[in-house]
C-alpha cells in the first residue's frame, strides 16, 4: 500500500511526500530523501500524524517532535556515514 501525503499545505522546509510498507520519502530544502524502515525502525509503528509532524530545526538537522527523532541533513546525504547504534547501557553499544 502506498500513500502519497503532504506535511502541510504551504510548502515548507520539510515535508512528507510519502509513507508506504518499505518507509517514508521526505523533502527537505528541495532534496527528496528516501527513509527505509530499516534505517529508521522507530518509524515502522509511528502514527501517520507523527510521521507527518515533520520540521527542521536549525539549518542543519529536522526533527519527528512527537516521535522524539532528530536527524542531521548529512546523515540524510551520506547514511553510510552513520551507522545506527543502540546502546544498551552507558558501557556498550551495538551498531545495527
Amino acid at each position: 500500500m502506498q500513500s502519497t501525503l503532504r506535511s502541510s499545505i504551504n510548502s515548507t522546509s520539510a515535508d512528507v511526500l510519502m509513507i508506504n510498507d518499505r518507509g517514508v520519502m521526505i523533502s527537505v530544502l528541495g532534496q527528496d530523501y528516501f527513509l527505509s524502515y530499516n534505517r529508521v525502525p522507530w518509524m515502522r509503528d509511528a502514527t501517520i500524524n507523527e510521521v507527518l509532524d515533520v520540521r527542521m530545526i536549525g539549518k542543519n538537522a529536522i526533527e519527528w517532535p512527537k516521535l522524539d527523532v532528530d536527524l542531521e541533513l548529512e546523515s540524510l546525504k551520506h547514511p553510510e556515514r552513520y551507522p545506527l547504534l543502540i546502546k544498551r547501557n552507558e558501557l556498550d553499544s551495538v551498531t545495527v
